[in-house]
């Protein structure tokens, strides 16, 4: 399949899959949509959902690295959800588009609704999100597919983690990146749900401010907060990558929690 002059296709984990873009709009995956999945470290077969999946970066890495999980990949735009579906049928992605679906799917419905949209009571094991992170002071943008995918509204976390509560099964692990601006949210809307929250910076550069947060809780979890290591993603005067980093993004890797959880 070939990429139309309005899309591009794009490599992730050194080609062993790829995904379908909007070219020159919309919200593009990239190291952020790497980080979220390395989060997920099962060796077990697993039931894995992404919500707001966009085009399916995420996801698709996630069953990319970890041969055991099904993958379900919730969006609610139909164009990028088109993006998943066909994305899916790239060639490159054989081996892995068995283990994947796309529903699309607003991911703030509640009781039924929500579940006649596919996002089913206790039935995953892991739920990872990227949610939108433009608060209503940053600068507008003219593109309306990005818009959608970047425009945060004051109860976000509160939906999208009242939602990963109910789809997950008890002991199930919570994924997130977002920035670090959000971290009191995030925090107040985990509160009852989740639990074991272990919370990393990630930084360009040392001595530079952190721009991203990666979170992982524990649904049901008591016990307390952690803040682990930073992590820093390149070297002082360089964009290259840190060997532990791109490891992490291109998949040979993943990024565990502290505590040594693991699914029963």
């Amino acid at each position: 399949m070939a990429a139309t002059v309005s899309e591009t296709v794009d490599a992730f984990h050194r080609g062993r899959f790829q995904i379908l873009q909007p070219k020159g709009r919309g919200h593009r995956a990239g190291m952020d949509a790497m980080l979220l999945a390395s989060l997920v470290a099962d060796d077990m077969p697993c039931r894995v959902a992404d919500l707001g999946a966009g085009a399916g970066a995420a996801g698709m890495a996630v069953a990319s690295r970890l041969s055991k999980a099904e993958v379900t990949l919730f969006e609610f735009s139909p164009e990028m959800v088109d993006f998943a579906q066909r994305s899916l049928l790239l060639p490159a992605n054989a081996g892995l588009a068995n283990r994947i679906r796309v529903q699309q799917a607003d991911v703030t419905l509640r009781a039924n609704a929500r579940r006649e949209a596919g996002l089913l009571d206790n039935y995953f094991h892991h739920v990872i999100m990227n949610p939108p992170y433009n608060d209503a002071g940053d600068r507008k943008t003219p593109d309306a597919l990005k818009a959608a995918a970047h425009a945060m509204t004051d109860d976000l976390f509160e939906n999208w983690l009242r939602t990963a509560a109910a789809i997950m099964m008890a002991g199930g692990q919570l994924s997130l990146i977002a920035r670090p601006q959000s971290i009191a949210d995030i925090i107040a809307a985990c509160g009852r749900r989740f639990g074991g929250l272990e919370i990393t910076l990630i930084h360009p550069r040392t001595g530079e401010d952190a721009v991203r947060v990666l979170v992982t809780a524990i649904k049901g979890s008591r016990a307390r907060l952690t803040f682990r290591a930073p992590l820093t993603m390149h070297g002082d005067d360089s964009h290259a990558f840190l060997p532990a980093v791109d490891d992490l993004g291109n998949g040979r890797s993943g990024y565990g929690r502290n505590d040594a959880w693991r699914r029963t």
